[in-house]
């Protein structure tokens, strides 16, 4: 009797076994399909991503090497922080920064707060009071002294809105 009891739990120990075996394999062979659909999904958006990065810097001094071309004896890697320190520096004035284009229109004074170099010869910037917020499109040029003069050609304030 014991003999046959042990036998009964080796063969049902032995259909476990087989049962979790198939069960676990199977799932692992699933894993690694869905895996794979995966990084092919993440390749696919990694690739995507890249070319609408490689898009929106299509319009930026730093990989436009015609626009490059224009600063033979400069160095575009420091020129564009030099620009940027340039323009944010006029923030200081205690009317605003003249550059927005814009007159003080609240007690707040207009700022500019992001600013993308276009090419060799333009910038977009965005500013704002804390209340209102606009862009503003400038003309600059850096002379042979290394002086960046600036001229605001357009600029827009966006009506407030109200939520």
């Amino acid at each position: 009797m014991k003999r046959q009891l042990y036998l009964y739990l080796f063969i049902v120990s032995a259909l476990i076994l087989a049962f979790t075996y198939m069960y676990f394999s199977k799932q692992l062979a699933f894993e690694r399909t869905n895996n794979k659909a995966e990084i092919k999904n993440l390749r696919d958006s990694s690739s995507l991503i890249s070319n609408q990065l490689n898009d929106a810097d299509y319009f930026s001094l730093d990989k436009n090497e015609r626009a490059q071309d224009y600063f033979p004896a400069l160095s575009i890697s420091k020129l564009i922080p030099q620009i940027k320190d340039a323009l944010l520096a006029y923030n200081d004035n205690p009317n605003g920064n003249v550059y927005t284009g814009q007159e003080k229109i609240s007690a707040q004074k207009f700022i500019i707060n992001k600013i993308k170099i276009l090419n060799h010869r333009w910038i977009i910037a965005d500013y704002s009071d804390g209340t209102f917020w606009g862009d503003v499109v400038i003309k600059y040029f850096v002379k042979s002294d290394g002086e960046i003069t600036f001229t605001v050609m357009d600029s827009y304030v966006y009506p407030k809105q109200h939520y």
